[in-house]
């Protein structure tokens, strides 16, 4: 997050090109540190699997699966799960993970799903949905592929960080708006360009209803007691069980 930038609005449709959030050129750097750090490994995985609770025999799609880890553990607890990634490059340290027989697809969340209504009875869009401008298309779609009933589960960046980081940088944040947000990220010696959607709690909600979702749960989890060992320096002056990083949310299709 110390590498946090803001994108002038001159500078939006640059943002929104190929050169950002390439994922296939960091694809390798990426799985590798996804799958033992602090913020992914013990903090938001553990959290999205304790909101699934049993999905046994429950046919699931995870939007924007990437290389697999979240895949991996829900057929491991006996879901019936199909993947799809914008990003070929990820999909393909899934597939080295998970086998020539898993489902995975790869399908642009921006646009239409390959799938036919109700296929779901869950869709978990894990850390995906702040790279995009417009959730109305998306949400539309993922609530034609949910059965009546039916759960998504989100996980994004928690609208409180991205203010807080912007005040304590000594610059001005329009909380109340949705705003781009760039960073840099170097992983497995490879660097890319990423951009990200920022919006306060409020256009959130109220994108969800309007996509005909009701708002079970919004929940600030703690990470694992067993991060305190494993990461004391970045744990040191967090006192309680909870930091502010994502934010989840539980769905129900109406």
């Amino acid at each position: 997050m110390a590498r946090m930038t803001t994108t002038p609005e001159k500078h939006v449709e640059a943002a929104s090109s190929s050169r950002f959030n390439d994922y296939d050129r960091i694809a390798e750097g990426y799985a590798t540190e996804n799958e033992n750090n602090l913020l992914n490994a013990y903090y938001e995985r553990p959290a999205m699997l304790e909101l699934a609770g049993d999905v046994t025999g429950r046919r699931i799609l995870d939007a924007g699966c990437g290389s697999g880890p979240l895949f991996s553990e829900l057929r491991d607890r006996g879901a019936i799960v199909t993947g799809i990634d914008a990003s070929a490059g990820m999909l393909e340290m899934a597939r080295r993970r998970l086998g020539a027989d898993a489902d995975l697809r790869v399908v642009d969340l921006a646009g239409p799903l390959p799938f036919p209504d109700e296929a779901f009875d869950d869709v978990i869009a894990s850390l995906v949905l702040h790279y995009l401008e417009d959730w109305e298309p998306t949400l539309a779609e993922l609530r034609r592929v949910l059965r009546p009933g039916g759960r998504l589960l989100v996980s994004v960046d928690h609208p409180f960080v991205s203010t807080l980081m912007l005040r304590m940088a000594g610059e001005k944040s329009k909380h109340f708006e949705t705003r781009i947000r760039t960073e840099e990220w170097t992983m497995g010696g490879q660097t890319a360009q990423m951009s990200f959607w920022d919006r306060p709690l409020h256009a959130m909600t109220e994108a969800f209803t309007a996509a005909g979702f009701r708002i079970s749960v919004i929940s600030e989890p703690p990470f694992v007691p067993e991060a305190r060992e494993l990461f004391p320096e970045e744990l040191r002056e967090i006192t309680g069980p909870r930091f502010l990083c994502f934010l989840f949310f539980v769905l129900e299709a109406g």
